[in-house]
């Protein structure tokens, strides 16, 4: 079966993990994506920051580098940046989170290259896009996730700011996306262009739903920290402990709908003249009814609950842990988790494709490669230098090839 990217050569030359993941997500669907790494510059230690200890098994690079051939350069010579100028002459994209500063040291500078290649695809991950006085600073999500807005809004009152992460993962999302589209617009006309997706962009809508209605309705306290015990409604966007420790989470908001069902699973009186109104059980009675259902949840298993609440069609689930998704049928069925086999560790259990596509879906080609496992390949191959040449490169270290290579 044909994937929908088969014919796209991708050269990836990114660093942080948002960026590398979204030219994996061209490789799932058939793109020939090459990284390049740069000897000249240590790959990120997983135990630079000492805080949590090393894992034996390096999960991220598995899934960011899966679908990827890799080339190590060292682009501090000409030498190694010459490769990589042949390497981009051959590319259909060139995916880069670099600062303009390397990327003009390297030779690829985004005026220069886009006048010698109008059709190529550039595209740059950056922190907050390519226009403004921050255009040139270093696509770090933390620094992202401070300017946007969200972690001072996801904390309850008196606790620091949280950056849950999810902005870099709609980054990757969007890089991703105008790069495609890109290529659509250069199918049909022959131009390339540059596309940015900057972590700002991505931690922004992320929070979407709060940032938006922020900004139209100027309600300061929608983006102050809230207590858990201070949200409108008792029966959506609040969650309870089990007896067993775990907590269900409800969304219902029109109350009235679903009250007289609601009450009958947790024991109270659906005219108990507390509750009996969507208004008392969001206002007056609403903190006398969150403590109410506090003490109710605890007395039941969450599983019981959720079973309950499933039997009445009701919108409410158990919070999981990160072991859930490696179960869920619904996660298997769609190959949103997968079984791979990992040279080293045999086999294993990953994330997946995240977009499901009837006619070319994604595939697992193979594994993340070492670095430097494919690079004599790629130069005979793509850029037709001899097994001389390349011995060559290699002794002026201007080329890197793995042990992994015989």
């Amino acid at each position: 079966m044909s994937q929908a990217l088969e014919g796209i050569v991708v050269v990836d030359l990114s660093r942080e993990y948002w960026a590398s993941l979204a030219a994996a997500l061209l490789g799932d669907f058939g793109a020939r994506v090459i990284r390049v790494e740069d000897l000249s510059t240590p790959a990120r230690d997983p135990g630079r920051d000492g805080v949590y200890p090393v894992d034996a098994v390096d999960s991220e690079a598995r899934l960011i580098h899966r679908n990827k051939e890799s080339v190590a350069l060292a682009l501090a010579s000409e030498a190694g940046c010459d490769l990589l100028g042949q390497l981009v002459s051959c590319a259909d994209v060139l995916l880069t989170d670099a600062s303009p500063e390397n990327r003009k040291g390297w030779g690829i500078a985004d005026e220069d290259l886009l006048a010698r290649r109008p059709e190529l695809v550039y595209a740059v991950g950056s922190l907050a896009g390519p226009l403004g006085p921050e255009s040139s600073q270093p696509p770090l999500d933390e620094l992202a996730a401070a300017r946007s807005g969200v972690m001072y809004s996801l904390p309850e009152p008196g606790q620091p700011p949280v950056n849950a992460g999810a902005g870099q993962m709609y980054t990757s999302v969007m890089l991703a996306l105008g790069i495609v589209t890109a290529l659509h617009h250069r199918h049909e006309t022959g131009e390339g262009q540059r596309v940015d997706a900057s972590l700002l962009g991505g931690h922004m809508y992320a929070s979407t739903l709060t940032l938006d209605a922020y900004m139209a309705m100027r309600e300061d306290r929608l983006a102050e920290p809230k207590a858990r015990f201070d949200a409108a409604n008792p029966m959506s966007g609040i969650s309870y402990p089990s007896q067993d420790g775990r907590w269900v989470t409800l969304t219902m908001p029109d109350t009235d709908r679903w009250w007289p069902a609601f009450s009958k699973i947790v024991g109270l009186a659906e005219d108990d003249e507390r509750f009996d109104t969507h208004e008392k059980r969001c206002g007056d009675s609403r903190l006398a009814m969150m403590e109410a259902l506090e003490g109710i949840f605890a007395t039941r298993p969450a599983a019981d609950w959720r079973a309950d609440f499933d039997e009445q069609n009701l919108s409410a689930d158990i919070i999981e842990r990160y072991d859930y998704p490696a179960k869920d049928p619904n996660a298997r069925d769609n190959r949103y988790v997968i079984e791979l086999e990992d040279p080293e560790l045999g086999k294993i259990k990953s994330l997946g494709f995240p977009i499901h596509m009837s006619e070319t879906p994604a595939q697992l080609h193979r594994p993340a490669p070492a670095v430097g496992e494919d690079s004599e390949a790629v130069l005979k191959t793509l850029l037709g230098l001899t097994a001389e040449e390349v011995v060559d490169l290699r002794g002026k270290g201007a080329v890197g090839i793995s042990d992994r290579v015989s």
